[in-house]
């Protein structure tokens, strides 16, 4: 991989991180005479469920392709391909949890 692509990817991943723990925070907050209907909230939550979401696909392509790739030379090795595979689901179920909260 080339060197400017990674730094950029990682430029990327840095910025939607600190995105990501903004929008949770401004979901997870209940400022004092705040309604139930509040509209910032709403957004802080779809932010936070939108990039988990991006996040999570944009791991799953990689993950995906190697874990196809380690089936095609050795078939026995479904078991981990497949829990590697869903393993990053679970960023977009901690990234809905503010949704619930």
């Amino acid at each position: 991989m080339n060197t400017n692509t990674l730094k950029m990817s990682l430029r990327t991943l840095i910025l939607l991180a600190a995105i990501t723990m903004v929008a949770q925070g401004a979901a997870a907050a209940d400022p004092a005479g705040a309604s139930d209907g509040d509209g910032y909230t709403a957004i802080g939550a779809g932010i936070a469920l939108g990039l988990a979401a991006i996040g999570a696909g944009l791991s799953q392509a990689a993950i995906g392709s190697a874990a196809v790739g380690m089936l095609a030379e050795d078939g026995s090795k479904f078991g981990p391909a497949l829990i590697f595979t869903a393993l990053p689901e679970s960023i977009v179920i901690l990234g809905a949890l503010p949704l619930f909260l």
